[in-house]
């Protein structure tokens, strides 16, 4: 299965795209089995000039360079973007185990992953058939409870009111009953873009059933520590705030 995707933020006042995904799943008996997906976000270097220096100035221009985030069973390879200021150039892959799904602009991508069994089967419970599909609403902590692939697509886990923040999603399928599209809307609070208005994800799904074949990068290209010596991203200041205004 093969998805595209786009990340919109409003305030009110302002709507305007914040990141664009593509992607590719591989299925196995238990359902993914692999993923390969590439996030970019909105923004280009001139949009950034003058709004920092030194390691800021370094990450913010790492922003604007596309992501990809190949995981092969919950294994995550990293590349481009924030990573590409923290690798050394021989070593262009991040290898982190128990990894993100779509890396750091997967936090920004769809929560709800319909293929998923068991995550569709506790959305459907408690939905209501549209003229196309189906449609309803869910808390952040049930989502998070049920599926595995949230737990592993968000860098952080939500605050506990961010757990209380709902959900609302419309899936639309087509005569086989196979999702053809899905769209998610929340608050920019969740995760953590904005005290006030929401983010959407409108992700479209094709080739249900096709083949697709999702490999590790070349061993001699994956590294497990970053160039200056550390092996996590946590005490990194990153600031995705000013990119979403």
């Amino acid at each position: 299965m093969k998805f595209t995707e786009r990340t919109t933020l409003s305030d009110g006042r302002l709507r305007q795209v914040f990141v664009r995904r593509t992607g590719a799943l591989q299925f196995g008996k238990s359902g993914v089995a692999a993923s390969d997906i590439t996030g970019k976000i909105n923004i280009k270097a001139s949009d950034l000039e003058g709004m920092g220096d030194g390691e800021t100035g370094t990450l913010l221009k790492a922003l604007t360079v596309p992501e990809r985030t190949i995981r092969v069973g919950t294994t995550s390879y990293l590349s481009g973007n924030l990573w590409s200021a923290l690798l050394p150039e021989d070593k262009p892959w991040y290898k982190m185990p128990k990894g993100l799904t779509g890396g750091f602009t997967g936090t920004y991508g769809q929560p709800i992953n319909v293929a998923e069994p068991v995550t569709l089967a506790a959305l459907l419970k408690r939905s209501k058939a549209t003229g196309s599909g189906y449609a309803g609403k869910t808390r952040v902590a049930d989502l998070w409870k049920v599926s595995p692939w949230l737990r592993s697509s968000w860098m952080d886990k939500p605050s506990a009111k961010a757990m209380k923040a709902s959900i609302s999603w419309k899936l639309t399928v087509d005569k086989a009953g196979r999702p053809t599209r899905l769209v998610t809307t929340y608050p920019l609070s969740v995760p953590g873009l904005g005290k006030t208005g929401s983010i959407s994800v409108d992700t479209r799904y094709t080739g249900w059933g096709g083949k697709v074949t999702v490999k590790a990068p070349p061993a001699d290209q994956v590294t497990t520590t970053f160039e200056n010596g550390e092996d996590d991203i946590s005490s990194l200041e990153l600031p995705i705030g000013s990119l979403a205004g």
